[in-house]
C-alpha cells in the first residue's frame, strides 16, 4: 500500500491530527468532541478532522 503524505489526506484520524498540529491527545479528542467543532467528520464511534477545514481552523486561532 502507497503511503500518503498527511498534507495530501483528505481527513485525519486522531493520532494523525496529534502529528499533523503538535496537539496532545486530550486537546485533540476534547475540540473534536466540542460541539461548535465545524472540522469533525463521524463516522460511527471514529472521528476524523476534514483537514482543509482544520487547517482554516488554525488559521483562525492563530491570527491569519
Amino acid at each position: 500500500m502507497q503511503q500518503i503524505k498527511l498534507s495530501e489526506k483528505a481527513l485525519l484520524n486522531v493520532k494523525e491530527i496529534m502529528a499533523y498540529t503538535g496537539w496532545g491527545e486530550n486537546i485533540v479528542r476534547n475540540t473534536l468532541n466540542d460541539p461548535k467543532c465545524k472540522f469533525v467528520v463521524r463516522k460511527g464511534k471514529r472521528l476524523f478532522a476534514n483537514r482543509k477545514l482544520l487547517d482554516k481552523y488554525i488559521d483562525s486561532i492563530s491570527g491569519m
